[in-house]
């Protein structure tokens, strides 16, 4: 059991990949606490056996009460995202583009930043990013733009953070709930048109994330680096 007895903490860890991420940590021995905010999913994470708190990661004062209350970790993985930005750019609403920036890159950074003081020295960060960085296709324009800008920080922010290791992961499509503001049908087809032409002909699994995310926290040479899991999407 390669993490028995460390703490490890994912915040938006109540369900996609987070929560396969989770489950992965607990099999291997690992003290897991995860963070969000829908009551029914922080509940039913909670009947797992997981260690779940509601956190609003957008707000700072929130962040530094949590960590001096709950930390410190050995693990640091954070999936925090939102489903807005996607859509062609002559008609994105910009107000919108700007909640998902909120919701996801600087959720993610004041996520990061409240957390270093209560690391532990060697612990290992993980951030959850996107394929859509890389796409570079119509209608994903936004959603680029939010990924993106927190891959271009990894490699910087990896030498200025050297106490620490900081990585991120890029999925590509990945059947998880974040799909789930499409009708069934639409997000059937919507996974057949990304997946069409690239080698795997299929939606990722969160658990085939989760595995890349826990190789990542459980290798002490892997730091600065962006890791596309995307089926060859990008």
């Amino acid at each position: 059991m390669k993490f028995r007895g460390q703490r490890v903490l994912i915040a938006g860890g109540t369900s996609g990949i987070g929560l396969a991420t989770a489950r992965c940590f607990r099999k291997e021995g690992a003290h897991v606490t995860v963070t969000g905010m829908n009551p029914e999913r922080l509940a039913a994470a909670q009947e797992e056996g997981l260690n779940a708190q509601a956190l609003d990661s957008r707000d700072r004062k929130a962040l530094d009460k949590f960590f001096a209350n709950h930390g410190p970790f050995d693990h640091l993985i954070i999936g925090l995202g939102g489903s807005k930005g996607m859509g062609e750019f002559s008609g994105m609403s910009l107000d919108t583009l700007k909640e998902g920036f909120e919701e996801k890159f600087w959720a993610q950074l004041e996520t990061l930043q409240a957390a270093l003081p209560h690391l532990t020295k060697g612990a290992s960060i993980t951030v959850i990013t996107a394929g859509s960085a890389r796409m570079k296709a119509p209608g994903i324009s936004g959603l680029a733009a939010i990924n993106g800008a927190m891959e271009l920080m990894v490699p910087g922010l990896s030498k200025e953070l050297a106490s620490f290791r900081l990585n991120a992961v890029s999925p590509g499509v990945v059947d998880t709930p974040w799909w789930d503001f499409l009708p069934a049908g639409n997000k059937r087809d919507m996974f057949a048109q990304f997946t069409a032409d690239i080698p795997s002909h299929r939606p990722a699994q969160p658990e085939e994330v989760a595995d890349v995310i826990e190789f990542l926290a459980g290798n002490s040479y892997m730091t600065g680096k962006v890791v596309g899991v995307d089926g060859g999407l990008a």
